[in-house]
C-alpha cells in the first residue's frame, strides 16, 4: 500500500527572534559608508552561516532519537511497499506536522522522495511554504534535489541518519545546506541512529538481490 502521512497540529504564528548583539562596529566604520556596509555584511553572514551541531547529553538526544525512530517506522513502511526505505518527519516546536516515506515507484514520480513529500504535507498543514520554525528528520542524507528543497522551504535544522556516499548533498558529496551563496542556510546534525538507518537500507537491497526461488521459499 502506497501512501504518505501528515497530521494537522494548530500552531501559533511564529515570532521573529531578535538577532544577538555583535561587537566590532566602530565609529570609524560608520564614518566610511562602504566599510560600514562591508562590516554589516560580514556580521550578517556570520549569523546566517550555521555550524554543524553536536548533541552530547541524553536530554538533547532523547527527543531527537524519538523523532528519528518515527522516521524509521515510515522507512520500514516504504520497504514493505517495495520502495527504497527512507522516511522523513517534519517537527515544528515539538509537534509532528508531517510523516512521509519514499513513493517514487508507487507514484511513478522521480521527485517523490520522502523529504519532498514531507515538506509538501507540512506546508499544506501549516498553510505556508515558509517552514522557518521546522526541523526535518530523515533516515538518509538528502540528495541534491531534496537539499535544495530544504533551502527553498527555509527549514531551520536537518537531522539525518546515515550518509549517502552516492548522492549525499548535506555533507558527503556536497554541502549545499552550508553554501553562503544561497539565501538560506540549514543547520545540520548528522548520524542520528545512523546504524539502524543503514541496516534498514542494506537489508532491503540484499532482499532485492536474492534469487527469486529463495524469496518464494519464505
Amino acid at each position: 500500500m502506497c501512501h504518505g502521512e501528515g497530521g494537522f497540529v494548530p500552531l501559533a504564528a511564529p515570532a521573529l527572534a531578535a538577532l544577538p548583539g555583535r561587537p566590532g562596529i566602530s565609529l570609524h566604520d560608520r564614518a566610511h559608508p562602504r566599510r560600514f556596509r562591508a562590516t554589516i555584511r560580514g556580521l550578517t553572514m556570520s549569523l546566517l552561516r550555521p555550524a554543524e551541531a553536536e548533541l552530547d547529553t541524553p536530554a538533547d538526544l532523547a527527543p531527537v532519537e524519538a523523532y528519528m525512530r518515527l522516521a524509521l517506522q515510515a522507512a520500514e513502511q516504504a520497504g514493505r511497499s517495495g520502495e527504497v526505505p527512507v522516511g522523513a518527519v517534519v517537527v515544528v516546536r515539538g509537534q509532528v506536522v508531517a510523516v512521509a516515506h519514499n513513493q517514487r515507484e508507487c507514484l511513478s514520480d522521480p521527485t517523490a522522495h520522502a523529504e519532498i513529500i514531507a515538506l509538501r504535507a507540512a506546508a499544506a498543514t501549516l498553510g505556508s511554504w515558509r517552514l522557518v520554525d521546522a526541523d526535518l528528520y530523515v533516515t538518509m542524507e538528502p540528495c541534491p534535489m531534496c537539499a535544495g528543497a530544504l533551502v527553498n522551504a527555509r527549514i531551520r535544522r536537518l537531522f539525518y541518519g546515515c550518509d549517502d556516499p552516492k548522492a549525499g548533498a548535506a555533507r558527503t558529496l556536497y554541502r549545499l545546506l552550508d553554501d553562503a551563496r544561497l539565501n538560506h542556510q540549514v543547520e545540520v546534525v548528522r548520524g542520528v541512529l545512523a546504524t539502524e538507518s543503514a541496516a534498514l537500507l542494506k537489508s532491503f537491497f540484499l532482499r532485492l538481490r536474492r534469487p527469486e526461488a529463495e524469496l518464494t521459499d519464505r
